[in-house]
């Protein structure tokens, strides 16, 4: 049998993800990916993969799935809570930002992802399909990429390409957490704000509200004045791109952004905090802070040089998690007292 990981139970919207189909704006294709590019990095990196290898992108809700391998090392990192595996004898629960190796006929149950928009779970070897357009990507508005082009289902199996893992339980110090506040440099549209506009951007704070998607997060918070009305001749667009409608609510671009669009474009988040911007979800306030092209730069490279360090950071994790039984087997009581005040 082709070694595969078996849905059991979709959730609402996952999918298969990786960093996205780059070249093909000019097209119309979509760039798509991970909302969370970091988080997506440290899961594979858990995992042995290379940072941008395609993980199940986890939204909204939690899932289960059935290893249908030898076994499979996998890795859960972003926005998690611990996941459960259950092996018909025992149920363990682990930690996210660790690797395990799970063995055939195992359930794994993923919770929701905890505190944020999305969790990832990738697999030691990554997953056997063949890329649209260079991309695992799946663009559901298309029916591109991922398996068959949509959310996971019931019934789906995901095959793997690697039957089998001998792969140490390795786990990382890493702090991933959505941000209070976005960094953004100004424009390209800036002609068409007043100066109030800038004042309120980055004074406010914003909200967001629960139409946001993959394509943008819709926030809402103090209007932008305009100092032109109307919109511009459709420009492409560029993740972290803050466009303003006339209604002077701003959007902020996401991974499945339209490729051109004509409402002009107050800031744009730069390129470190895109990843941080993914992890927002319905409900979650947000402020933003000006900084300038030099500063953008230092803070990208910064952050390619942490995750770039990453796979050194790695350390051996226990082999196995926490569960009921070994619970019930320790002596968890230090002592014993009536409660009544000593005479």
């Amino acid at each position: 049998m082709t070694p595969a990981l078996r849905i059991l139970e979709p959730g609402l919207a996952a999918t298969l993800q990786d960093c996205g189909r780059t070249g093909y704006q000019r097209f119309g294709v979509p760039v798509s990916g991970a909302l969370d590019a970091v988080s997506l990095a440290v899961a594979n990196i858990l995992a042995g993969n290379p940072p941008c290898t395609a993980a199940i992108e986890i939204l909204g809700a939690g899932l289960a799935l059935e290893v249908e391998a030898g076994s499979a090392a996998l890795a859960l990192a972003g926005m998690a809570a611990p996941l459960t595996i259950d092996d018909g004898k025992a149920a363990i629960r682990v930690p996210p930002f660790r690797s395990v190796t799970v063995e055939r006929g195992s359930i794994v149950r993923i919770p929701a992802p905890k505190d944020g928009a999305a969790s990832y779970l990738a697999v030691e070897g990554g997953f056997d399909f063949m890329p649209a357009l260079g991309s695992l990507s799946t663009y559901r508005r298309a029916a591109l990429g991922g398996y068959r082009g949509r959310e996971l289902r019931a019934g789906d199996r995901l095959r793997l390409r690697q039957a089998s893992s001998a792969r140490e339980p390795l786990a990382l110090d890493v702090d991933i957490r959505p941000p209070e506040v976005l960094r953004a440099m100004l424009g390209p549209n800036e002609a068409y704000f007043s100066p109030s506009a800038f004042e309120t951007l980055f004074a406010a704070s914003y909200t967001v509200t629960p139409a946001s998607d993959r394509m943008g997060l819709r926030l809402q918070g103090p209007r932008l004045e305009r100092a032109i009305e109307g919109e511009l001749p459709s420009q492409g667009t560029t993740p972290g791109g803050m466009q303003v409608p006339s209604g002077g609510q701003p959007i902020l671009l996401l991974a499945d952004r339209q490729t051109t669009g004509g409402y002009p474009r107050i800031a744009t988040v730069i390129s470190a905090d895109i990843a941080a911007a993914g992890r927002l979800v319905s409900g979650m306030s947000v402020r933003f802070k000006e900084v300038c092209r030099e500063e953008a730069v230092l803070l990208l490279k910064a952050q390619r040089e942490w995750l770039a360090s990453l796979p050194a950071a790695l350390k051996r994790a226990p082999a196995g998690g926490l569960s009921t039984e070994q619970l019930l087997s320790s002596n968890l009581i230090g002592g014993v007292t009536a409660g009544a005040a000593e005479e």
